[in-house]
């Protein structure tokens, strides 16, 4: 599975972004589907998951404001993000993960928000 991140860019406090994550490969392999992020200086952190059923969870941090969903063919997963702040600032990984994959990531993409 290759994964390629896509969607990033310099956005002002309040304003939205929508990143996507199209997948190559093995997509039946894939379970869960997410988005990762890191902030200069922080360790990474999860965002938004989405499992194949459906279920999704968020971190505490960007719940009612970021959305994570999937097309219908599961091979690319979207994550809009609304209300951004400047604490939202950092490179944005997608990952796949799956028994038979373990854990694939994108090649990340920044996103900065601006006060």
């Amino acid at each position: 599975v290759q994964l390629q991140a896509s969607g990033g860019g310099l956005v002002q406090a309040g304003g939205s972004l929508r990143l996507s994550c199209a997948a190559s490969g093995s997509i039946s392999s894939i379970a869960v589907r997410g988005w990762y992020r890191q902030a200069p200086g922080k360790q990474r952190e999860s965002v938004a998951v989405i499992t194949s059923g459906g279920s999704t969870n968020y971190a505490d941090s960007v719940k009612g404001r970021f959305t994570i969903s999937r097309d219908n063919a599961e091979n690319t997963w979207y994550l809009q993000m609304n209300s951004l702040k400047p604490e939202d600032t950092a490179v944005y990984y997608c990952y796949a993960a799956g028994a038979a994959i373990f854990m694939r990531w994108g090649q990340g993409t920044l996103v900065t928000v601006s006060s």
